[in-house]
């Protein structure tokens, strides 16, 4: 990949060329920021601009041979781990590197939900395995291919169990000779901070408006709707894209979200027997719905993580900070009625709540309990009065 291909992050793009051209090379980067803003990008670009025996000053030729492999990645001396969902037949990356490459090379930007549908596993949860440890060893044992560096790309690394996370450790304490590490993630926090503390991290800025405009623009989209897309993306291109390519999903996600709250609202609030029990029931069968095995873990946390992004912007819009605003027109419409009921007495007993259920998810709890719990919580915290 080519700097020029990537959207906006120019300061970055010179940081890196600089390091490369003063010969000042960390063995070790981390790419850190939110998703969709070109964090593997920049790293697949570096790489390749490493390696590039006829680099200017601004880029990688991009028609040398190495360059040519690279732009396919399939240069013998560039290596991926990302997290995988391991079958009886298939238990390191390797076995998964061809869907790995077409996500890269057809989609360019991606998130983890992406990739396990690329994987056909969305009901499950990936993750970096220790036998991939013994890859990372074997691969970077092997001398370079050319004259430049061996390029190990570690996508979402928090993704590691503790085991494959130490042994990588050993290897940045010990780094074979002409090797880079680039570790892409978007929870720097999540990893061993003796990982962290020998790496040198790189925070990848979320993206400008006008950036984000100008790119969807120049797919075709029309100029009013990419700057109104832009401005609710909040700096992420692959949130761009999504908002731009509303799926049945986004829309679930949206009708899942005002069920809970307006029948958390009807037994919470109003007084009418009959409508809190006819609502008492939907919510027993919305927790139902929201645990069934087949929405599957990932879903249920990618639910849980748009209903605090819902909460945050309910909250923005009831304390008149519409400027700050980030939804789309459907999610406004509910907004206009419901923001009120989200204001300093309770929105962070709210998001407590919901990201309590998040990770509870996310450790494998009793999706039942989960769900029907939050339920119970959230009628109690609606009818919270202001402070």
């Amino acid at each position: 990949m080519l700097f020029s291909e990537i959207i906006g992050q120019e300061a970055i793009k010179k940081q890196l060329r600089l390091s490369v051209r003063e010969g000042r090379i960390p063995h070790a980067q981390l790419f850190a920021g939110v998703s969709g803003i070109g964090k593997l990008q920049l790293a697949l670009a570096y790489a390749q601009y490493l390696n590039c025996p006829n680099r200017t000053e601004e880029d990688s030729c991009g028609q040398c041979p190495t360059c040519l492999q690279f732009e396919k990645l399939q240069h013998p001396d560039l290596h991926f781990v990302f997290p995988i969902v391991k079958t009886e037949t298939a238990d390191t990356c390797d076995a998964f590197l061809e869907p790995w490459r077409q996500i890269i090379l057809n989609k360019h930007y991606f998130d983890l939900d992406d990739w396990h549908q690329a994987l056909g596993v969305e009901t499950k949860q990936s993750m970096i395995y220790e036998k991939e440890s013994g890859e990372i060893l074997h691969k970077l044992s092997l001398k370079p291919y050319g004259n430049g560096y061996k390029v190990m790309i570690i996508w979402q690394p928090e993704k590691m169990n503790i085991t494959t996370s130490n042994k990588l450790l050993k290897l940045l304490e010990e780094p074979p000779a002409q090797t880079v590490f680039l570790l892409v993630t978007e929870h720097p926090e999540a990893l061993l901070a003796t990982i962290q503390s020998r790496v040198q991290t790189i925070l990848v800025p979320r993206l400008e408006k006008e950036t984000i405009t100008k790119a969807l623009v120049s797919q075709g989209m029309d100029v009013l709707k990419a700057t109104d897309i832009a401005r609710i993306a909040n700096g992420s291109y692959l949130t761009a894209l999504k908002k731009a390519d509303e799926t049945e999903e986004n829309q679930k996600e949206l009708h899942d979200f005002i069920a809970l709250f307006r029948d958390a609202y009807t037994v919470g609030v109003l007084r009418d027997p009959q409508k809190k029990y006819e609502s008492l029931k939907r919510l027993r069968q919305w927790s139902l719905d929201m645990a069934d095995s087949k929405v599957g873990r990932e879903r249920q946390k990618h639910f849980l993580q748009y209903a605090q992004q819902q909460v945050r912007e309910n909250y923005i819009r009831n304390i008149g900070q519409e400027e700050l605003n980030y939804q789309m027109a459907e999610e406004r419409n509910f907004s206009v009625k419901f923001a009120p009921f989200i204001h300093n007495g309770n929105v962070e007993a709210i998001m407590n709540q919901l990201e309590t259920a998040e990770r509870q998810i996310e450790q494998n709890g009793n999706a039942k309990m989960i769900f029907f719990d939050l339920c119970l919580q959230m009628i109690v915290l609606i009818k919270k009065p202001k402070i």
